[in-house]
């Protein structure tokens, strides 16, 4: 209760400060869906942008020295995730490591005999259960910079984030109701499915492939498309749009452009 009214309190002074004029040039030059954004969602994001740039620790990686570029870049892409649903400014991530490019992620690989070989495979970006979100600087400021690509490093790992705050990585964030659960598991299951089923007969796919490899894969992928290719997505995938749209409560393809 009371570490509750500390933070509360800690936030609320944060999000009264000015906005920094430097922060906002910065937005303007590596956060393209910014001017997507009406005067009050540009609010609404300014204030979580401070709290997760304040609040989080931010770590660079494999020689990259942190700037405000860096840190205000990729926190205005994690907060744009927030900007309709309640939250409580990502409480599953207490760090963010940042790496220049790509980075190598440790995987142990089952040989003949039972022999464990540790290999690495390079990545673009990475969330962890009980632990941090980690990122490739290039990956996330070119994501910031094209807004229409249907691929944001940044939109993938903290969706992931999304759906673990249930301690699950089961492709479900956290829904309202039975009848939202309902709904969501209908239309992911049934779109998933065609996911795997076109890129498994090598069709061509609005979303990426790499969202047929499990369900919370596919729900990463899901929320890249829905962020930056909207109106496909409404076309295409109506009722995958109408879901994402109402667990985020944000109309893309009603702004983009």
């Amino acid at each position: 209760m009371v570490f509750g009214w500390f933070k509360s309190r800690r936030r609320r002074k944060l999000v009264e400060r000015p906005f920094p004029d430097d922060w906002v040039r910065i937005l303007a030059k590596n956060f393209r869906h910014w001017e997507f954004l009406d005067e009050q969602e540009r609010a609404r994001l300014g204030d979580i942008i401070q709290v997760l740039v304040e609040e989080k620790t931010w770590q660079g990686c494999g020689g990259l020295e942190l700037t405000d570029e860096i840190r205000v870049s990729i926190a205005a892409q994690a907060a744009l995730l927030l900007l309709g649903i309640e939250h409580d400014y990502y409480e599953n991530v207490e760090s963010i490591l940042v790496y220049p490019s790509s980075y190598v992620l440790p995987r142990n690989q089952m040989q003949e005999g039972g022999v464990v070989r540790d290999e690495g495979v390079a990545v673009l970006g990475s969330a962890h259960q009980r632990g941090p979100v980690v990122l490739s600087w290039d990956s996330a400021l070119g994501g910031g910079r094209n807004p229409y690509d249907g691929k944001n490093v940044v939109y993938h790992e903290f969706a992931h984030k999304l759906d673990m705050l249930d301690g699950m990585v089961d492709g479900t964030p956290e829904l309202d109701d039975a009848e939202a659960f309902e709904a969501w598991v209908r239309v992911m299951t049934a779109a998933f499915e065609q996911l795997q089923a076109r890129s498994s007969a090598g069709r061509e796919t609005l979303l990426d492939a790499y969202g047929a490899t499990d369900v919370g894969e596919f729900f990463a992928v899901a929320t890249e498309v829905f962020f930056e290719k909207p109106r496909q997505m409404r076309s295409r995938h109506p009722e995958l749009y109408e879901v994402l749209r109402d667990f985020y409560g944000q109309d893309p393809a009603a702004r983009i452009r």
